[in-house]
């Protein structure tokens, strides 16, 4: 007979120093891989179906699509007082079988309930993003709970489905049952993070390759607009009518027919056209260390018109040296809304917050995980074929 989580880890309210944090010392933090496995054993976690060994990342989950979307009228919050399906009954125009792949067009809304499903204690909670990938292909993802206030929010002791909202911004794309769009990270209790927490972590394992670090309310990126030494390449801007993405090829698809380089002469700034998307890349190299997991938060929106579109997860290891991604850039999303907006070379764009996990996973980012972007500097997504 399976056990409660609170009878096996009666001494912190559901969290095990053997189960769920390994050889870690903390009771509140960010779960990593070997406690993902225990919530999934204790049925924390369930699915439909099995759920995949390379699903587990080491500090989240990758979280599938399950076998019907709906075509909504608009997107919505349920509310504290209202299921999810409740309101699908209300704004759906179209259901869709995904079993054999469908596509989700451009401009259009789609609510996909996922495969995974929770049963959380009542100190865990959790929080979702897109994935990398889906983030680079300009596709809107967030999670939705049933009677939940937030997007990518999981309140603690959360019991129920797991539902996704879609909507591809620049690209079509062709998805199925079992794709993976999003992520989520799982939280036990309310860690605190402060700037001197993550000024000291700089001191221990220096989170950025180079110069003192800017420190406020995270860890400040800038955009590298210098331009590569031969050709002044600083990134890409999406092409509007291009042709379908399966995102489940990777490899798969010529760059030039979905992008455009864009190129930098003189003057190292850019000028961001309104409502188009680019890739660019920061200037720092980034360093995520094994007893931590960071995310991709937008910098103050009232300096200016743009934002760093997508936040994202950035897991331990990324950018480590013993993981193999020394000198790993991040890749930044970017849109200017209503207006043209100069961004110059350097100018602070987003800022990592760091958060301590309850133990070091056994594998970090990179390490044999299939992991496609450490070490990275500019890249697309993992479908476009590399030059």
């Amino acid at each position: 007979m399976t056990k409660a989580a609170s009878d096996l880890f009666p001494d912190h309210d559901g969290a095990s120093p053997k189960e769920i944090r390994g050889d870690a010392t903390h009771a509140t933090g960010i779960l990593p891989a070997h406690a993902i496995r225990a919530l999934i054993r204790e049925k924390e976690i369930w699915a439909a179906k099995p759920i995949e060994e390379g699903q587990i990342q080491p500090a989240s989950l990758d979280l599938r699509l399950g076998h019907t979307a709906y075509r909504l009228r608009a997107s919505f919050l349920p509310g504290a007082e209202t299921a999810v399906m409740e309101k699908v009954e209300e704004l759906a125009l179209h259901k869709i079988d995904l079993t054999d792949g469908a596509v989700l067009e451009t401009g259009c809304v789609y609510l996909v309930p996922l495969m995974e499903a929770l049963a959380l204690t009542e100190r865990t909670g959790a929080s979702a993003n897109p994935k990398s990938s889906t983030g680079r292909l300009d596709v809107f993802t967030r999670v939705i709970t049933d009677f939940g206030t937030e997007f990518d929010q999981v309140e603690q002791g959360y019991k129920g489905h797991l539902y996704l909202e879609v909507s591809p911004r620049t690209f079509p794309i062709l998805v199925r049952q079992g794709s993976r769009l999003s992520q989520i990270r799982f939280r036990r209790g309310t860690p605190s993070h402060s700037d001197a927490d993550l000024r000291r972590l700089h001191d221990e394992c220096r989170l950025i390759d180079q110069g003192e670090p800017n420190i406020d309310g995270g860890l400040a990126l800038s955009v590298d607009l210098s331009g590569a030494p031969e050709t002044g390449l600083v990134g890409y801007r999406a092409k509007r009518h291009s042709a379908l993405i399966d995102v489940d090829k990777p490899g798969a698809y010529d760059v030039l027919d979905f992008w455009d380089p864009v190129y930098v002469r003189g003057k190292k700034q850019l000028i961001l056209d309104p409502d188009e998307f680019y890739i660019l890349a920061s200037r720092e190299a980034v360093h995520v260390p094994a007893t931590h997991a960071a995310e991709m938060v937008p910098y103050n929106p009232l300096v200016g018109e743009f934002r760093v579109h997508y936040a994202g997860f950035f897991d331990p290891g990324f950018g480590a040296r013993e993981a193999g991604g020394l000198g790993a850039r991040a890749v930044l999303e970017v849109r200017s809304h209503e207006v043209p907006f100069i961004l110059e070379d350097g100018q602070v764009i987003g800022r990592l917050v760091y958060e301590r996990l309850t133990g070091k996973p056994a594998e970090l980012y990179g390490q044999g995980i299939g992991s496609n972007y450490q070490a990275q500097g500019l890249k697309l997504s993992k479908h476009f074929k590399l030059p």
